[in-house]
């Protein structure tokens, strides 16, 4: 199972080093959903607490993840989760590959991910 990596509090040079301040932002309230991850995505939690269990091809949920206010976080490509959102989730983001790539996973995920 690909592996969540969760940065608690990293320092604010490192942040700015990669942008996250010009990364797009996203939000959601408290719930529980399932994810599939086509690309791989790094998080700046800027406010909210989750846990997200990762789960493998047959179902199976692997070790449940906690992240929250000022953690970067990296999904791996290809990886499913549940989410439960905790305490209302605000974060920056950014997705690797361009538009076109980005588009041709999540379609490819939609008809050949079980």
């Amino acid at each position: 199972m690909s592996q969540i990596i969760v940065k608690n509090n990293p320092a604010p040079s490192e942040l700015d080093a990669i942008n996250v301040k010009k990364w797009p932002t996203w939000e959601k309230e408290v719930s529980i959903f399932d994810w599939h991850f086509p690309e791989q995505e790094i998080a700046y939690i800027i406010a909210g607490e989750c846990v997200i269990t990762p789960i493998d091809q047959q179902g199976n949920a692997g070790t449940p993840v906690a992240f929250g206010a000022g953690d970067l976080v990296t999904f791996p490509a290809g990886l499913s989760a549940k989410w439960e959102v905790k305490q209302a989730l605000h974060k920056h983001y950014r997705l690797d590959g361009n538009v076109l790539t980005q588009a041709f996973l999540r379609i490819k995920a939609k008809f050949f991910h079980s």
